[in-house]
């Protein structure tokens, strides 16, 4: 039968399983959407049983669509959308609240506070990251403050925290394992990137007991085995990583300069910086890129919060298309300079701007705007993000660029990759498998059982599928990207 590897991608808006082969190429995948809830402006959440529940299915159907049993799978590697926290009864598994999800913006007005008491310097040195609702340390506080019993109970030990990951640890070993990554660990504001544990300095600010928190472990390592009565018999689970680290490992981005940008729910870039952090003087995160025999590569990261949600938006909230396939043939009916600009603040801004604060808003809109338009603005939002932050990461020190490998979702549409070299101004490759995420896993999972020997060996299989080169004059690409920077700073006035 040969070795099959399992990986789980718990996303923003859905959860998938794919299965791949011993080349790494995948076979079979599964894919359920579950709700999204917005309970007050800024806040959103999800339901960490329908995780669990669709997890689970998922991980069941791709089974039976590759026509293999528990048995046949050599090992299972999770990768999960980062920061989106949960807490849990450490002896029953029940969760305390629904899950709130990385897009969450509740603690704005804690993390004022704390920038304007002076933190902000030693919060970045310690864990890389700026003080910002997007990271789960200060959800965590919140759910021990605003929860019953909450805090009483955490301080007893009687209560789990974990993001994503951790969580679904938990559920498929029946309890036994709680544990997360390097990865997943530094994107909580509670992870010291340098010593590698968590940080007693980060636990007293935001008031976190230490015996909430998983054991952090490599990214390649053993985290326990499924509980038998989930898949029909144990099964390894190998690997963990976050989704956007678990793209970098799906790009092979392993020389420190390459960099990797992935177009989901939200967008992520992310530069390989090497074995030495670097500290980012453009409010980019310094981050684990992994963490593989005890020794950590780090990476810098852009972070967007919105890029296929705005799409998501239009066909939901607007009702402007059916389906996100037809967008490509609006914006070439469009074409570049529609002259509307789409601001997609839905949740504040990410990097390199971090204002929670700001909304989203379009602009440029006459009596000739329309449907195609007002869509084309939006894939274009997502290539003048892209640029905010290869720019910021540029100037930081980080490596020219001559090459962004992207992968996600949007990739898909040839006019949004295309639009994308044209605005970077670089040439910008798709590989032939763009769901990267589970990719990596995939990988993961593999090099900790074996199946791979070694990074080089993974390096050797990534593939381009197609080069879209920069077309696009120097001067008309800035004179679009000035719109851009004028919207932007209008909805931060």
């Amino acid at each position: 039968m040969g070795h099959f590897i399992l990986a789980i991608d718990q996303g923003t808006t859905s959860s998938r399983a794919m299965v791949f082969n011993d080349e790494a190429y995948p076979i079979a995948v599964a894919q359920r959407e579950f709700r999204q809830y917005f309970p007050q402006d800024g806040w959103v959440e999800h339901d960490g049983e329908e995780i669990w529940s669709s997890t689970l299915a998922v991980c069941r159907e791709v089974l039976e669509k590759s026509k293999l049993q528990a048995q046949d799978i050599t090992a299972i590697g999770i990768t999960n959308q980062r920061e989106t926290t949960l807490l849990w009864d450490a002896e029953t598994g029940e969760l305390l609240h629904h899950a709130i999800v990385w897009q969450d913006r509740r603690t704005a007005a804690f993390c004022s506070e704390l920038q304007a008491a002076g933190y902000e310097e030693m919060v970045t040195e310690h864990t890389g990251l700026l003080i910002d609702p997007y990271f789960s340390g200060t959800k965590l506080r919140w759910l021990l403050d605003h929860v019953d019993n909450a805090r009483e109970r955490a301080e007893q030990g009687k209560l789990r925290f974990g993001t994503v990951d951790t969580f679904l640890l938990w559920r498929l070993t029946g309890g036994k394992a709680h544990r997360t990554d390097a990865t997943n660990a530094s994107r909580t504001l509670l992870f010291n990137i340098h010593t590698q544990d968590w940080d007693d300095e980060m636990l007293k600010l935001l008031d976190v007991p230490r015996s909430l928190l998983p054991e952090i472990m490599d990214n390649a390592a053993d985290f326990g085995e499924t509980d038998p009565a989930l898949l029909g018999s144990a099964i390894p689970i190998a690997a963990m990583a976050g989704d956007q680290q678990a793209a970098l490992i799906g790009q092979t981005c392993f020389q420190p300069g390459m960099v990797k940008s992935t177009y989901g729910t939200g967008c992520f870039m992310i530069m390989n910086t090497g074995e030495t952090p670097v500290s980012s003087s453009h409010r980019l995160l310094t981050t684990v890129g992994y963490r593989l025999k005890g020794k950590t590569t780090y990476a810098l990261e852009g972070s967007i919060f919105v890029a296929g949600a705005a799409i998501q938006w239009l066909r939901d909230g607007l009702k402007l298309i059916k389906d996100a396939g037809e967008t490509e043939a609006l914006a070439e009916q469009t074409g570049d300079q529609c002259g509307v600009y789409l601001v997609p603040a839905f949740t504040g801004l990410g990097a390199p701007y971090w204002d929670p604060k700001a909304r989203g808003a379009i602009f440029g809109l006459t009596r000739d705007t329309g449907i195609a338009e007002i869509v084309t603005a939006g894939l274009q939002s997502v290539c003048f993000q892209t640029r905010d932050l290869l720019d910021a990461m540029t100037a930081d020190g980080g490596q020219s660029t001559a090459a962004l490998r992207v992968d996600g979702g949007m990739v898909v549409n040839n006019w949004v990759v295309q639009s994308l070299a044209n605005i970077l101004g670089v040439s910008v490759d798709r590989p032939r498998i763009t769901e990267t995420t589970a990719l990596g896993v995939a990988y993961l999972a593999g090099l900790q059982t074996g199946l791979f020997a070694n990074l080089e060996a993974i390096s050797e299989r990534w593939s381009c599928e197609r080069t879209f080169e920069a077309a696009m004059p120097e001067a008309k690409r800035d004179e679009l990207y000035k719109g851009w920077v004028d919207a932007v700073r209008r909805v931060r006035e």
